[in-house]
């Protein structure tokens, strides 16, 4: 039985182009039927991370050993690494895998929550690591309405780096 939604390993690779077989040296054999689900690669942002973490959790959640999924890794000449996850056809992680999927064609977060969070997370890293106490201080002036101190003390550990109560998804945007 197929998938409408899902293409196997084999018809990923062999639909030619760059990241065919004839670029691939590695061992697929164990699971080259089975069916591609999702990926994450280094250049990913924040959603496709976020999304990718829940799927795995999801399928952790329906199959603890993994013996109907595996995330595999591989090194990629354009960004540096890939991971992909794959389902065992005619199991019931094929079956979540296709409700994911159709899920994310009609709204592109899987979990909201964990989307957020980790949009805050990142926001923090940048506003900590690609800027100093001025250029927080200067981009707090210039985008006073993103920003909500409930007093002195915050608004200094906001320009200390210790804290970004500011629009995590403007700080995140590409």
């Amino acid at each position: 039985m197929g998938s409408e939604i899902l293409t196997t390993r084999r018809e990923q690779m062999t639909s030619g182009g760059i990241d065919g077989y004839g670029n691939f040296s590695g061992d697929d054999s164990d699971y080259r039927d089975w069916y591609g689900f999702i990926g994450q690669s280094r250049d990913s942002d924040v959603l496709e991370r976020s999304n990718f973490e829940a799927a795995v959790k999801g399928l952790e959640e329906i199959d603890p050993d993994g013996n109907d999924w595996r995330a595999e890794s591989f090194g990629h000449w354009a960004c540096g690494w890939v991971e992909e996850v794959y389902v065992r056809p005619d199991t019931a992680c094929q079956t979540y895998a296709e409700e994911v999927r159709a899920a994310l064609a009609d709204y592109p977060v899987l979990d909201e929550m964990a989307f957020c969070e980790a949009e805050n997370d990142e926001a923090l890293e940048i506003w900590q690591n690609c800027f100093c106490d001025a250029g927080r201080l200067d981009f707090i002036r210039e985008n006073r309405g993103q920003f909500d101190f409930y007093d002195f003390g915050h608004l200094r550990q906001n320009i200390r780096g210790e804290d970004f109560v500011g629009y995590a998804s403007e700080m995140c945007a590409p």
